[in-house]
């Protein structure tokens, strides 16, 4: 056989092959670029809930927190943030039907409160009717809870802040861990170290069984419409919980959506804290009868009329602001030492 003919076999036998090849690296770019950005848009649309949901507790008292984490979570305004991110990033924005299809692929969502948390998912509805309904709803608030052998009982927060009852009193108590520390017989409030392990740990394992719970449940409802894929919990390392933990935070799971011949399976955390800010004072300078405003943290010696959260709310009432900075300065030459 010549040469040529031989060209001609192995084109015809290897060309074939290599025609497929190409098409199925091209299928996974594809897919790899669509799960790239599906992620993406999973990642978008939690820190951008996160970021809304520090609404304060008491707006006006914000400087008189002694914790930057006590805040109230925002849930409402978070999912709706959280749906908005996502349906733009998805081009479904003006699709109702297409954003609701969209959480049959979300099968929870963690809205993580400074003494609690939420879990937004699918549930049995109610219906009367004999096909069972379910509807996606927002579960009370989990406190996190802890006991121990003595008949104690803690609800943990985001820090140190504990309500807790001292079954050795019979009393409920609340406060800081090493304030309550002395006046408690409760053994865990005794040790820091010990008492921060269990707080992490507690808080981590309460979300990861509801949640391991929840997702399960989320297949039932995905057999009843048609939804091959098996939901499972994903594997989450530990640091990335033990950081979650750390502020109020909002974490969404994304799963079955097909990407080539994958499906994918991701979740996103974001957080959020509330960055506490000092107290702006108006005060009346005795001397000259002129109001002035100034941080809390400076002292002119003049007497305080009113407290305000930021300098342009005093400015509106009128206050002039005070230069501190000169204060100190002039504090510093007169304090200074002589050399003779």
């Amino acid at each position: 056989m010549k040469i040529t003919e031989l060209g001609i076999v192995f084109v015809l036998i290897f060309f074939p092959c290599f025609y497929m090849l190409t098409l199925h690296t091209d299928d996974a770019q594809k897919a790899n670029l669509l799960a790239t950005r599906y992620q993406k848009a999973l990642q978008t649309a939690v820190m951008d809930a996160g970021a809304v949901m520090h609404q304060n507790e008491k707006p006006h008292a914000e400087a008189a927190y002694d914790s930057a984490k006590f805040v109230r979570a925002d849930k409402e305004l978070a999912l709706s943030t959280f749906t908005q991110t996502m349906a733009l990033n998805m081009g479904i924005q003006d699709d109702m039907r297409a954003i609701q299809h969209m959480f049959d692929y979300i099968p929870a969502i963690v809205v993580l409160d400074y003494d609690g948390y939420y879990i937004f998912a699918k549930e049995n509805e109610m219906t009367g009717d004999m096909q069972q309904s379910f509807r996606q709803v927002w579960s009370p608030k989990r406190p996190y809870t802890y006991t121990d052998s003595d008949g104690n009982s803690i609800n943990f927060t985001l820090d140190r802040y504990v309500y807790a009852y001292d079954a050795g009193t019979g009393k409920w108590i609340e406060g800081f861990q090493q304030e309550l520390a002395g006046s408690s017989t409760i053994g865990l409030l005794q040790d820091s170290t010990v008492f921060e392990q269990v707080r992490r740990t507690r808080i981590v394992t309460r979300v990861q069984d509801e949640l391991a719970e929840v997702i399960n449940r989320h297949n039932e409802f995905a057999r009843k419409n048609g939804v091959s894929y098996v939901f499972t919990m994903p594997l989450i390392s530990q640091e990335d919980w033990y950081n979650s933990i750390n502020d109020i935070g909002f974490i969404a799971f994304m799963q079955g959506i097909a990407s080539g011949d994958q499906k994918i399976n991701n979740f996103a955390i974001g957080g959020s804290r509330l960055v506490k800010r000092t107290a702006v004072v108006g005060g009346l300078d005795p001397a000259t009868g002129i109001k002035y405003h100034y941080p809390a943290n400076c002292n002119p010696g003049f007497r305080a009329q009113e407290v305000f959260t930021t300098a342009r709310q005093a400015a509106a009432q009128g206050y002039f602001e005070y230069n501190c900075s000169a204060q100190f300065s002039l504090l510093s030459e007169k304090t200074e030492p002589v050399l003779k």
